[in-house]
């Protein structure tokens, strides 16, 4: 595997990347779960809100995941019918469940304002459905991979490794 993804290029595709892919390990049986999410980088960890958007159950899956078992991974990807381009990240790591009130601690305000600046939709739709709440994924271990030749700044096996990062067209 190319190891191509150092840890400010990863950083730039998290702060413009638009949708990732979130799985954890379902908390009604351990089999796996997987939603879309938005997200915005913030203080070393990747953080996605409990948003305003219509959501399909009470209480929320993620958040009984998350209780019952942190590890998670962050799946962002790109397709195209020209396979030169494809890449993917995947980023592994534990949630933590923030229900950040009305005056959010450092991190988590660091979070909701990147979120917010991240997704003009903010604007409209609420940041938060119901109590204030953010999972924080802490970053353990990234990796991914790239077509050959594609151009793009590619994934690594560790965060922190050196050279260019994944791109967006």
């Amino acid at each position: 595997m190319a190891t191509w993804l150092d840890t400010d290029s990863l950083t730039e595709l998290l702060a413009s990347w638009p949708v990732g892919r979130l799985a954890m390990v379902s908390a009604d049986g351990g089999g796996p779960w997987v939603a879309p999410v938005v997200f915005a980088p913030a203080r070393e960890s990747v953080w996605t809100p409990v948003d305003g958007k219509r959501k399909s159950g009470s209480p929320l899956a993620r958040l009984a995941n998350a209780a019952a078992d942190p590890r998670a991974a962050l799946l962002l990807d790109e397709y195209s019918e020209v396979w030169s381009r494809l890449w993917w990240v995947r980023i592994d790591g534990t949630l933590r469940v923030h229900r950040i009130g009305s005056e959010p601690r450092r991190g988590a305000a660091e979070a909701v304002a990147a979120l917010r600046a991240k997704y003009p939709q903010y604007q409209e739709v609420p940041l938060f459905s119901g109590p204030p709440t953010l999972l924080e994924l802490t970053i353990t271990r990234c990796r991914g991979w790239r077509a050959a030749g594609n151009g793009a700044r590619a994934p690594s096996s560790e965060p922190a490794s050196a050279g260019p990062g994944p791109h967006r067209p």
